[in-house]
């Protein structure tokens, strides 16, 4: 088993906006990874960010759609990921009509990660239930497996319906789905809707994220374990790729031989995916930073 690597596009950089959030700064680290050989790169969703969170820790995002279509249109093989697109934010269909859009447009090179959310200010913000988040998710991922079919599709929503609606063009195939989140109903919606699993290392602030803690590599395991168990238990053969946003694991206090140590570990437990953040002060030394980690551990690795 292989590990590929998807390198962050750090327009959460809103402090020098010309040096990262830009659409020079999206080109030159989106084509700096894929000359590195990442295989994908990433960015999150945060449509309407609370304060309060944003004072403690949290960070902006562009919309994920906009973001990603400048690095398609700046590269020509790497995929592009959602890590990850909160679905209930949006209406189904405007979601799926972004995705169908993407995927089009960049040559079927589109990868979405989603989950159902956990911070309750940006829910309220955006006038959608909280509570009924996982309920939502659901009906998105209902509606965007329905209308990516080329299909006519009726549906009766939670708060919308349709008679027909008909997307055109449609891709020739859909985007991998990979489900975020590190609880039961998160793995237990992978293994049943998805194509991927997408946990991560909650750094002990699980409680604030809702979601459950793992934060070491035997946690992880764990998990994986049972994920294992439940694919078993419904039947699942098809092989199921795992997205581990693995945060401060591979910490730069860390040496070469410890890193490469915990990446033969990912990997040995399932682990197909990793994000990778590298820091910077300016982008130059993000990319720069990028190309020595490929060097040391995708090109070497």
């Amino acid at each position: 088993m292989t590990l590929s690597f998807s390198l962050e596009l750090p327009t959460q950089r809103v402090e020098d906006p010309a040096e990262f959030v830009s659409a020079a700064a999206v080109t030159e680290v989106a084509q700096a990874a894929e000359a590195a050989g990442y295989s994908a790169v990433h960015v999150t969703d945060h449509p309407a960010p609370d304060t309060k969170w944003l004072d403690h820790g949290g960070h902006h995002a562009l919309d994920p759609f906009v973001a990603l279509s400048f690095a398609a249109a700046a590269t020509s093989s790497i995929k592009l990921l959602t890590n990850v697109y909160i679905a209930a934010y949006r209406n189904p269909l405007l979601g799926a009509k972004s995705i169908q859009s993407l995927q089009v447009l960049s040559g079927e090179r589109l990868i979405i990660g989603t989950a159902a959310g956990y911070l309750k200010p940006e829910f309220r913000s955006l006038g959608v239930d909280f509570d009924n988040r996982g309920a939502l998710l659901d009906e998105a991922l209902d509606v965007l497996g329905k209308v990516l079919s080329g299909e006519d599709v009726a549906y009766e929503g939670s708060s919308f319906q349709t008679r027909g609606v008909r997307l055109r063009p449609v891709p020739s195939s859909p985007p991998p789905i990979w489900i975020g989140g590190n609880s039961k109903p998160a793995v237990r919606r992978a293994i049943s809707r998805g194509q991927g699993w997408a946990p991560f290392n909650t750094f002990g602030y699980a409680t604030a994220s809702r979601t459950a803690e793992i934060s070491t590599i035997e946690e992880l395991e764990s998990a994986i374990t049972w994920a294992r168990s439940y694919a078993a238990e419904i039947g699942r053969s098809e092989p199921l790729d795992i997205c581990f946003s693995a945060g401060n694991l591979l910490d730069d206090d860390k040496s070469t031989d410890e890193r490469h140590s915990i990446l033969e570990r990912l990997t040995s437990a399932g682990v197909t995916w990793l994000p990778i953040a590298p820091g910077g002060r300016d982008r130059g030394e993000v990319i720069e930073r990028a190309q020595a980690f490929a060097k040391e551990f995708i090109v070497a690795g």
